[in-house]
């Protein structure tokens, strides 16, 4: 049975006047930076990497020779957008000369968490095939955790893609899978004990390979300190929902965000 004081803590949108306009102007936004950038001839869409018509991914280059990749994992639950809503966060990177991958990958409740987690590390390694240098991943929320997931040996890219892959930042990701089975949600993701617990278990596994000593009840604090220990993360506090979506609603700000990912640790604030 779902729990309604959990489903409520999941649903953000809820509780921030004018969510729903929130959509429509970042696809707006994309679609106006896709333009742009394919009159420069800098946007290839539409990459297929698996059979599955969501397995595809939009590749931006910057002006110049690329200094390497990120790759920007989309949110949305595991069950909602695709990278078409995101393409003007790229910005920020390709400004700094890196090139910029945005995959979609197949949803739940057509596949699991698990599946999806296989799908996105495919895709870094068909966007890893077309630009060389190292790779950097983010995103947030469920793309917060495919690319924490994505970094673990159990779900990691072939060996050599894996090997190039410089630095990680999950925002603001759903890292703990287990609250997720007791909301209404759950009827899409089909979690059970063992996937949930697999999927915690592999974090604190890299936490322990870190030399730390998380406490198995308190996973998230277990991340947080993990990803700190080995600057991999940015993570935001998911209790400002209203500040935090309202920065969202900025690309520019949005831009330098993501940039955070590209750039040299003394750059950042």
């Amino acid at each position: 049975m779902a729990d309604t004081d959990l489903d409520d803590a999941y649903a953000n949108a809820r509780h921030i006047p004018g969510a729903e306009g929130f959509p429509p102007r970042w696809e707006a936004a994309a679609a106006a930076f896709r333009d742009g950038l394919a009159g420069a001839g800098r946007a290839e869409t539409g990459l297929a990497y698996g059979a599955h018509p969501r397995e595809r991914f939009d590749l931006f280059r910057p002006a110049g020779p690329a200094r390497g990749l990120v790759v920007f994992v989309h949110g949305g639950y595991w069950r909602a957008f695709g990278p078409g809503t995101w393409s003007h966060l790229a910005a920020g990177a390709l400004a700094h000369g890196h090139a910029v991958a945005m995959p979609g990958y197949p949803l739940c409740p057509e596949r699991r968490i698990r599946d999806i987690t296989r799908s996105v590390a495919r895709a870094v390694e068909a966007a890893a095939a077309l630009v060389a240098g190292p790779i950097r991943l983010t995103r947030h929320s469920a793309g917060g955790n495919l690319v924490a997931r994505i970094l673990m040996a159990d779900a990691a890219p072939a060996p050599a893609v894996a090997a190039r892959i410089a630095r990680a930042v999950p925002i603001s990701g759903l890292f703990d899978l287990r609250p997720l089975m007791r909301t209404a949600m759950n009827d899409d993701f089909r979690l059970d004990a063992e996937e949930a617990a697999a999927d915690v278990g592999s974090l604190l596994e890299q936490a322990a390979q870190l030399g730390l000593e998380p406490d198995a009840d308190d996973t998230q604090d277990a991340f947080t300190a993990m990803a700190s220990a080995n600057e991999l993360a940015l993570v935001i506090d998911r209790d400002r929902a209203q500040r935090y979506d309202d920065f969202l609603a900025d690309a520019a700000d949005l831009a330098a965000l993501v940039y955070v990912v590209a750039a040299p640790r003394a750059t950042y604030p």
